[in-house]
């Protein structure tokens, strides 16, 4: 607070019901709120809460509660990740009640929407565009969202079926010979879309809408040669896509159907060559009707320290980027200034006989 002034007191009143949800239990989430504004003092008497500080401070801080009572509300259980959020959404110019309250799918007592201003974006452009390519870190739901959308667009009877599928790349690591038969052998490399199939629907439901192809999940190989009509598609993990794979699976677009492809340009497995997913971010950059978003590390929705682990490994990256750029012009430097002297014109000297010599 600046020398001399006085302190802001403002007054919020709140109903029984959100204000209960916004306390948390212990008061966990009150704790969160003076977290993110240490110069303000919270107070809660009842069902009125007690701001006190500079008139700035206060009224960011005032803006922060209204929105959490707002969202609570509106019936959204809050956690601690919502306060963070909402703060960060706040910052960003948005509401978080316009962000953290559209609802994409519930399912078990879980509500899937977005929860960064990235996020919203992300989902809205997947809403708009016939293909949408999610690109950005790890923890930031490019594919959890993508498969929300396409159950949501399977349930709404948009689609009559939703195709999920990825490379069959190891991560840095060979599995060697797997046991059984081909289903078993390429089940580890899609076993993460059964997780989040299984988290999205009736675990009882998901073997039976696969049995009858409504959904299925399938290595990109399977993707050849075949036209995917009135279809939701996701391809995961398209960073380990070559570009004729990339180029194969975009031409595989039919009548009624969208597509979402996510990855990471920053953990690519592939042995050699180019990465499919590096390369389409310039070949199709101008094409009308196909969408890329790029999520970062401030999208993360994981625990905090991944945010933290996506930025130092970015900075690294880019340091070793530096200097190996450093490294290639000093080495072309010395190679013109070995042509030049290569192409120097022989002096007076050189044409000299050599003593001892007729």
């Amino acid at each position: 607070m600046p020398d001399g002034a006085e302190p802001v007191t403002r007054r919020i009143y709140a109903d029984g019901i959100a204000m209960v949800q916004l306390l948390g239990p212990q008061d966990r989430l009150l704790r969160v709120v003076e977290r993110e504004h240490p110069a303000v003092q919270v107070h809660v008497r009842g069902n009125e809460i007690t701001l006190t500080g500079d008139e700035d401070a206060v009224a960011a801080a005032n803006g922060l509660v209204d929105e959490l009572i707002a969202l609570a509300r509106s019936g959204q259980g809050l956690d601690p990740a919502d306060v963070h959020a909402s703060s960060r959404i706040i910052d960003a110019g948005m509401r978080p009640s316009e962000v953290l309250g559209e609802s994409i799918l519930s399912s078990r007592g879980k509500v899937i929407r977005p929860k960064t201003v990235g996020q919203k974006a992300y989902v809205d452009a997947i809403e708009e565009n016939t293909i949408v390519f999610g690109i950005g870190p790890a923890g930031t739901g490019k594919t959890y969202l993508a498969m929300a959308k396409a159950v949501q667009a399977l349930q709404r009877r948009e689609v009559s079926r939703i195709i999920l599928t990825r490379p069959a790349v190891e991560a840095g690591e060979r599995l060697g010979f797997l046991p059984g038969t081909l289903t078993d052998k390429i089940d580890p490399y899609l076993r993460p879309l059964y997780d989040a199939l299984n988290e999205m629907m009736d675990p009882e439901l998901v073997p039976k809408l696969m049995a009858s192809g409504t959904i299925e999940v399938a290595p990109l190989a399977y993707m050849r040669g075949r036209t995917l009509n009135d279809s939701f598609v996701v391809l995961d993990e398209a960073q380990n896509t070559t570009p004729e794979q990339m180029k194969m699976f975009l031409t595989r677009l039919g009548f009624g159907t969208r597509m979402v492809v996510t990855g990471d340009i920053t953990q690519i497995d592939l042995p050699q060559g180019a990465s499919g997913l590096r390369l389409v971010t310039r070949v199709l950059k101008d094409v009308d009707d196909i969408h890329f978003s790029f999520l970062t590390s401030a999208d993360v929705v994981r625990h905090t320290l991944v945010g933290r682990i996506v930025d130092a490994y970015t900075e690294y990256d880019e340091q070793r980027l530096a200097a190996r750029r450093e490294r290639d012009e000093a080495s072309e430097f010395a190679n013109r200034a070995e042509r030049r002297s290569g192409l120097r014109p022989a002096g007076p000297r050189d044409h000299q006989p050599k003593r001892g010599r007729s």
